[in-house]
């Protein structure tokens, strides 16, 4: 993920936007759902956090260089280099992870093709592996998606928390850091270098907030912290101070321009508390059908990269007022994302198969 962002962060870059993009096309849109998979199978409840946040805390990593590394690659060598050179790195990461897996396991299809899993006491999985698991074949995987309970997932009210939670999110997450350098260089009067140097704070400091959060979820489910209520934290701090920071900054207060830099720029960096809220939820409910979870809400999650950012160009050329084309959509959508994720949001596992509760961990 890291090498794969820095790619969408150079090509940002290189249209003087710092658009920040978790998954770009079919290639990598793949990836956290197979990364919350294989987290939700290996990973122990209570270091879940810690888990989600070393692996989505990439997507920040890899924005910061990109962000850092990808002007000075495009003056030397032209802007092509860019996409040979992270793609190359990409190519090297994936080459080495197997290295590694093979290593881990003796056998890449014996990862692959992991059987049904169950959830020991002590919130590890155990794996039944399947003596034909070898043999799998293409009309084997069509069977297999006609056997998810699709209809059981919108059945949810969980599940709908996290759907509305993660249009939510990515509504704030799109706009704010496609917009947000034009704002500064526009409104605050900030010049090019310095809206570009700025660019690199909200990655950096989600990177920082990221390393705290993590560690502060993981620690209260361990003192015996209900998770609901722990994931319920995180999320309303996730969409909350975003919010507040917003608010701040669209009033006219008279404060210099570097002030409701920080204040965004905090805003942007607290909201990562999501990654021990709503992504750690997908595994908490069901460990089996996590990765089938978030790509469902990950795939409304991207719809406010298609039509928010654009829209927030409508409203700026329509009513030239930053706080109700940028600012204003983004406060409702956390606002009201924070009453649903309170109302309706739960880690308890479901057994969709059955359309009913396990015992939570």
């Amino acid at each position: 993920m890291v090498f794969g962002h820095c790619y969408n962060s150079c090509c940002s870059r290189f249209y003087a936007r710092a658009c920040t993009i978790e998954d770009s096309g079919i290639g990598e849109g793949v990836s956290p759902s197979a990364a919350t998979d294989l987290i939700a199978r290996s990973i122990p409840w209570q270091e879940r956090s810690r888990a989600v946040a070393v692996v989505f805390g990439g997507l920040s990593f890899g924005s910061v260089l990109g962000l850092l590394f990808a002007p000075p690659i495009i003056q030397n060598f032209g802007w092509e280099s860019v996409f040979y050179i992270f793609g190359l790195l990409g190519i090297v990461w994936c080459l080495g992870f197997e290295s590694l897996i093979v290593q881990r396991f003796g056998d890449k299809k014996s990862l692959l093709n992991l059987g049904q899993s169950s959830t020991g006491s002590d919130g590890l999985i155990s794996y039944a592996m399947s003596s034909e698991s070898s043999h799998s074949s293409l009309e084997d995987l069509q069977n297999s998606l006609k056997d998810v309970p699709w209809g059981a997932f919108f059945k949810s009210k969980a599940v709908w928390a996290m759907i509305y939670a993660h249009f939510c999110g990515s509504w704030g997450h799109y706009t704010c850091l496609s917009w947000l350098p034009t704002f500064f260089s526009e409104e605050l009067n900030l010049n090019l270098t310095e809206a570009a140097w700025v660019s690199v704070l909200p990655p950096l400091g989600s990177m920082i907030i990221t390393s705290i959060a993590a560690p502060f979820a993981d620690n209260l489910i361990s003192n015996g912290v209900d998770t609901t209520k722990v994931r319920k934290i995180c999320q309303t701090i996730a969409f909350v101070s975003p919010a507040t920071f917003m608010m701040l900054s669209s009033v006219d207060l008279g404060l210099p321009p570097w002030e409701i830099v920080a204040f965004l720029t905090s805003g942007v960096a607290l909201s990562s508390f999501a990654l021990s809220g709503l992504y750690c939820t997908h595994q908490d409910i069901s460990s089996e059908y996590a990765s089938i979870l978030l790509g469902i809400t990950n795939t409304v999650g991207a719809v406010p990269g298609i039509v928010g950012v654009a829209l927030t160009g409508f409203l700026l050329d329509s009513t030239h007022s930053w706080s109700i084309s940028l600012f204003a959509p983004s406060i409702f959508f956390y606002l009201t994302g924070t009453v649903v994720w309170l109302a309706f949001a739960s880690s308890k596992p479901q057994d969709f198969s059955k359309s009913g509760p396990e015992s939570e961990p």
